[in-house]
């Protein structure tokens, strides 16, 4: 897959970051509103994860900044089904942006260190990271919390759940990794 993914004359990395953009899409639906948090639960978290592990750092990253530019023209692809830059400056909008960041890292991580268990959830870890920090910066500006407080509200209540996400996104990558040309 690393030759692939990172070939010029292929095809099908453009597909599979455009099929991962537009899952990304789809997770965005699952929502579930946290009381103590302006940001919701989604299952996109689970597709910027997998799609550094599938993809590579470029495609992933990649991915992901189709996904939040598709967002961003008015697609309504983001939580809930909002769209336009208004959402991208408001609570959610570092997460989303750290989703770019996150897939890039976790591909990236991947690519130097390879495919085992330890690298893949070292590298989810990191990209989990990425994510929470842009997060938290953005919800700190929009919210004027200090940080400690916006790390509260934005990474506490979904440490679990980010948790079974990577766990998940392990396993599937062990499932489809066979069916990856490589």
């Amino acid at each position: 897959m690393r030759t692939t993914m990172s070939g010029h004359a292929s095809i099908k990395p453009m597909i599979y970051a455009s099929l991962f953009a537009a899952l990304t899409a789809i997770g965005a639906f699952v929502r579930i509103q946290v009381p103590v948090s302006p940001v919701p639960i989604t299952i996109q978290v689970f597709f910027v994860l997998l799609s550094g592990l599938v993809l590579g750092s470029r495609w992933a990253g990649t991915s992901m900044a189709v996904y939040v530019m598709i967002g961003i023209i008015g697609f309504p692809v983001f939580s809930g089904g909002s769209s336009g830059i208004g959402v991208i400056m408001g609570y959610t909008g570092g997460y989303l942006i750290g989703f770019i960041g996150a897939a890039y890292v976790i591909g990236l991580i991947v690519e130097i260190f390879g495919r085992s268990t330890s690298a893949a959830i070292g590298a989810m870890i990191a990209g989990l990271a990425v994510i929470y920090l842009f997060g938290v910066m953005q919800l700190s500006i929009v919210t004027h919390l200090p940080i400690k407080e916006s790390v509260v509200t934005g990474v506490l209540p979904f440490l679990i759940g980010d948790f079974i996400k990577l766990i998940a996104a392990l396993i599937v990558f062990r499932r489809i990794e066979p069916l990856i040309e490589k």
